[in-house]
């Protein structure tokens, strides 16, 4: 279904990102990663104001496997 997109801003993709404006059926990842993030983070945007006060985050990860999603398959054709 087409769709008008305003106005957007692109600081950086990283080597495994996708970036796709348009209609699509599937996008599909080629890399997988387990992320630990506390208070504030990922914020995005040209004046980002973020007041946190004393915060830890849990990164105790005692699987030797993790079930995070499968990529077989998933490697693109250019």
């Amino acid at each position: 279904m087409p769709s008008i997109v305003g106005n957007i801003k692109i600081i950086s993709v990283g080597s495994s990102g996708i970036v796709h404006i348009g209609d699509a059926v599937q996008l599909s990842p080629e890399s997988t990663s387990k992320t630990f993030a506390g208070s504030g983070s990922f914020n995005t945007g040209d004046f980002i104001t973020t007041n946190s006060a004393v915060n830890a985050t849990n990164t105790l990860d005692p699987d030797v496997a993790d079930s995070t999603q499968s990529t077989v398959g998933n490697k693109g054709v250019i």
